[in-house]
């Protein structure tokens, strides 16, 4: 199976119309089985009742909900969760319980993860990331322009 797991932020963009930031993750979506974890569903419901949603609006989240499949809990999911938290935490590392859930449904159906929010996930062990945001950037700061005028003239 041809598959992606989406994270919210991308099957967000995705569902939403005209939204310029979907742009750049459709052509890796295109003609792939696009997944999404229940903790994203969670999270989008908590999304809606934050923002109170229209019937409408909730409407059209049901309708993009359908054309994903929806990965649930199990098992295996509930093991690799944990195996991970625990080498997460035994590394000093710490992520966000529900960006491990999705990590962690990613890493247990062996999907690669397509998220805008690379440095939620970059250091999860095992995990294939997708992510068009921008690299770590380094501290140093930019070299002053050829064409800038110099404080000395």
């Amino acid at each position: 199976m041809d598959a992606l797991l989406l994270d919210t932020d991308v099957f967000s963009y995705l569902a939403r119309a005209n939204d310029p930031r979907a742009d750049a993750y459709r052509p890796h979506v295109k003609g792939k089985t696009l997944a999404i974890s229940f903790i994203t569903v969670g999270e989008i419901y908590f999304g809606a009742e934050k923002k109170k949603w229209s019937s409408k609006t909730l409407s059209t989240f049901l309708e993009r909900l359908r054309a994903v499949v929806v990965v649930p809990y199990d098992i295996e999911l509930c093991r690799e969760y944990g195996k991970l938290k625990a080498s997460l935490r035994e590394g000093g590392l710490v992520v966000a319980d529900n960006d491990l859930w999705i990590a962690a449904c990613a890493i247990r159906h062996s999907i690669p993860l397509i998220s805008n929010n690379r440095k939620h996930f970059e250091n999860i062990p095992g995990l294939h990331l997708i992510s068009l945001a921008p690299e770590k950037t380094s501290l140093i700061p930019k070299a002053k322009s050829l064409l800038e005028p110099s404080s000395e003239e």
